[in-house]
């Protein structure tokens, strides 16, 4: 077979080990020629692309980021775009596309499926919301990130007696925040699951320093949001792909929380360190996994097909339900949290 495989969305610690395990599985195992296309589906739109062979791939396996590059444009966006990708995928006889990607990447995935193409999906994101999947590569790997400048946070907070806020990522899912503050021992862990409410946030903050303890980490999630008419959040816009601007949250709350409760605080937001660097041992075996078990599923014929974790293992689902609706922090993990609130 020949095989095309894109990286869209943003970018994502274990990219390079899917891309290293689609080759070698697909090079070794089957004698296929693999096609990267660069920059996403622009690369398809615009006929871009590389030979990625095993040993074009050797060294990458620990590298962050993606060798053949990313973007978030899609092909429904893009004037002709269906029918150049249509053009591109014949010009070079593709028989398969693997798409790696998110729910943006994946959504498109599942639409050219609709339309005939012959894709498989792979499941990419450190925010974790990604259907009919235990868990996505990038994930672990952003929470170690966190974690571990939580875990520093402490004691220069406890060494000024401050609120120390961390604002993490996680647009409308907040997997990252709550699994780090568990890790780290935040304070007060703040989701886009749940509204916030200032008062309760500032009276926990207060009642931990009261009772001797000197500093407090607060972990937000970048699209937390207050409850309705209590704190005002300024209107942020979108960005040329439709999505709200976020950011700037950990602003706001900590200007909030220094006039609620007169304690000093201090913002550190994480932003796109937790996109970067070096995958854990965990996220690059999920990758390497799932990068083996796509090229499977490519020469199965079953397209329209995701790979997934389950309980242990990597099984096939279909794209249409995975991108269906987006995962969210369970309840049950968000109690777990609160017991350690304060």
């Amino acid at each position: 077979m020949r095989i095309g495989v894109l990286t869209g969305g943003g970018d994502c610690p274990g990219l390079n080990a899917v891309l290293r395990a689609i080759a070698r599985r697909g090079e070794r195992h089957y004698g296929d020629q693999v096609i990267g296309f660069l920059d996403g589906w622009h690369g398809l739109i615009e006929d871009r692309s590389v030979m990625l062979d095993v040993e074009r791939c050797r060294g990458i396996l620990p590298r962050g980021g993606t060798i053949i590059g990313t973007s978030r444009v899609q092909p429904f966006a893009t004037v002709d775009g269906v029918d150049r990708v249509r053009a591109t995928m014949d010009r070079h006889r593709i028989d398969a596309l693997i798409c790696i990607g998110g729910e943006g990447t994946l959504s498109a995935t599942s639409r050219m499926f609709d339309l005939g193409f012959p894709v498989v999906g792979v499941p990419k994101t450190i925010d974790n919301d990604i259907g009919s999947t235990e868990t996505t590569f990038g994930f672990d790997t952003a929470v170690q990130i966190a974690t571990d400048a939580i875990d520093r946070l402490h004691t220069t907070a406890e060494s000024h007696h401050r609120v120390m806020v961390v604002e993490v990522m996680g647009r409308h899912a907040g997997h990252i925040a709550t699994w780090a503050g568990l890790a780290g021992g935040a304070t007060v862990t703040i989701v886009p699951e749940e509204p916030f409410d200032i008062d309760e946030v500032c009276a926990r903050i207060l009642r931990r320093h009261r009772g001797g303890r000197f500093a407090s980490i607060v972990v937000v999630a970048e699209g937390a949001l207050p409850l309705e008419g209590t704190i005002g959040v300024p209107d942020r816009g979108v960005d040329e792909f439709g999505h709200v601007r976020l950011g700037g949250i950990g602003n706001i709350l900590v200007q909030e929380i220094e006039a609620r409760t007169g304690i000093e605080a201090r913002l550190t937001i994480l932003g796109h360190v937790q996109r970067g660097g070096t995958p854990t041992a965990f996220d690059r075996v999920l990758s390497s996994w799932l990068g083996v078990a796509a090229v499977d599923v490519a020469h199965d014929g079953e397209f329209g097909q995701m790979v997934a974790w389950h309980g242990g293992t990597v099984v096939r689902v279909p794209l249409a339900d995975a991108v269906r609706e987006r995962k969210t922090v369970s309840p049950e993990l968000l109690d777990v949290a609160k017991t350690f609130f304060g």
